[in-house]
This record gives structure tokens, sequence and C-alpha cells, in this order.
């Protein structure tokens, strides 16, 4: 199937193409906005062929010396190189590398913010005196028709602005549409761009974990034929967890937060599971908020 797009309002639109799936919304001046809207349409409809002529050395392990040539597949695999010491594939990286090659058709004059949403991993563009709030909603599971009518019931939010080092959010889970390691409904990362938010979401949420017979998992390959994950165990299932066992598994994850956060791989990250919420700082995170923002 060829690349589709949606108008959804003025200033906002759905792109879709296989497994992309992204909504852009954008303010400014109508003509410079109109522009951008069409030169991030004519890169969107080439991306998913160049990913895919690299497909087989995307899904191999980071290691040293990089073998792609597409330019998001190289930042795929930069934002992944800093995690090289454990199993990782560039394609930790692919949803918000994708975001951030979008983004930059609205990196001109006249468009004041934009954001392009891809499943969750958001790539920004902030002009002088602009900011953005992004909420964070962890269980889509839960997710009704009631809310959907009158408000998502949004487990927190923050707010970005531009003079904060931050133009990349990427959220990680076992509950996500792609694989996970640990246990965390979510874990939502701030950081310089959106492939480095990507990479790192996907590793703190790894690091969520605690080893415990209750918690189901099964092969990647089991799941998925192509995973890039092969026969590694990912979680499937997890029932209701005692706070000690769910507090340990945020501990694990936040001190690989806190690492990364030191290396200035991160600006901050917010981590939830089942019902608790704990955020290593550098942006502050309301808790419960009793009205949505941006859904992420």
């Amino acid at each position: 199937m060829s690349a589709q797009r949606t108008a959804l309002s003025p200033g906002r639109w759905h792109f879709q193409h296989g497994p992309m799936d992204i909504v852009i919304e954008a303010e400014g001046q109508a003509g410079a906005v109109a522009a951008a809207h069409e030169s991030a349409w004519q890169r969107f409809t080439q991306l998913l062929d160049e990913l895919v002529a690299e497909l087989p050395l995307l899904r191999r392990p980071v290691a040293a010396g990089c073998p792609l040539r597409g330019r998001v597949a190289r930042r795929m695999w930069q934002a992944c190189r800093p995690y090289r010491d454990r199993y990782i594939t560039p394609m930790a990286a692919v949803a918000g590398a994708v975001a951030q090659e979008l983004i930059a058709a609205y990196e001109r004059e006249g468009v004041e913010r934009a954001w392009v949403n891809n499943g969750g991993d958001i790539a920004l563009h902030l002009t002088p005196g602009q900011s953005v709030r992004v909420g964070m909603f962890s269980d889509l599971a839960r997710l009704d028709l009631r809310q959907l009518r009158d408000g998502i019931e949004i487990d927190g939010r923050f707010e970005v602005g531009h003079a904060m080092p931050v133009r990349g959010i990427a959220t990680s889970g076992w509950r996500g549409r792609s694989f996970s390691l640990g246990i965390a409904d979510s874990v939502t990362v701030l950081a310089a761009t959106a492939a480095q938010a990507d990479a790192a979401a996907t590793v703190i949420a790894n690091a969520v974990d605690v080893d415990d017979p209750r918690i189901e998992r099964r092969p990647a390959s089991a799941l998925k034929d192509d995973s890039d994950l092969g026969d590694i165990p990912v979680t499937v299932n997890v029932p209701a967890l005692d706070a000690e066992t769910v507090q340990r598994a945020l501990a694990a994850g936040l001190a690989q937060a806190r690492k990364l956060q030191s290396q200035g791989l991160i600006w901050s990250s917010a981590l939830v599971c089942q019902g608790r919420v704990i955020s290593t700082g550098g942006a502050a995170v309301e808790l419960a908020p009793p009205a949505p923002a941006l859904a992420h």
C-alpha cells in the first residue's frame, strides 16, 4: 500500500505508511506551515522504502563501525551506540528517528512550533517563547469511550519550553507497541533528539524489572517471526504485584535512568509501574492532573 495522508484540522495532518502512523501539528504563518507540511509529506513518502532496503542490517546488534548508509538508518545506529555493551539493535530508535527526520521540514522561518508524533515518540520544533505541554498515559487498555468524550484521565503531564535542551520525547514499556524486557507500564524520556529519547526509553524500560515467577515472558521470535530480538524473552503479562516488588523494579529503572542522565544522554524521565510514578527530575512532572494536554 502506498503512503496515505489525511487532513485532520487546519495545521494538523495524519500520515500513514505501513507501520508508520504519524500525527503532525504546526502553528505559525499559514503559508510557511503549508509549505512545511508539503515538504514533510514528500520526505515521508520515501522513508519506508529507505528503511526496508537496509532492514537486515538494522536488525543486527549495534557494534563498532556503522554499516548503514541512509540518513535515518545512521541516526538510529548513532542513538543506540551508547548502549552497545548490551543487546540493542538500531530498531530501538526507529520511531524517534523517523519523527526527527520529519520535524526538520518545520525548522523554517514562519513556523513557530510543531510536533511530529510517531506512535507516542515525538520530535519538537520550538521557537523562542514557545512551549508544549505533554500528557503521559501508560495503559491504553483502560482507555474507554467516556474518556474519549469527556477527556483522557492521564497519569501526569509536563511542559517543554524553548529554553530547555529537549527536542525529543519517547515512551517505552511492556504495554506499548514494541516489545520490552521489563515490567514498566511506561517510561517517558525527554532528550535532545527524538531518536536519542527513543533509544534511552527502551533501555530504561528494560531495566524496570524484577525476577518474579508471576511475570509471564515469551521469546520475541514466538510472538513475531522477524523480531530483531530473536529468542530473547520479552514481557507479555504482569499480574498485580505487591508494593515492595514494584518498588524494587522502579528502583532498578531509576538507577539506570539517573546513570544516563549523569552521562548527558537524557534530560529527564518519568517511570510508571502499576500506579506508581517516579521521576529523575530535570522536568517537573505533575501527577494525575485534572485535564490533559498533548496525549503521548
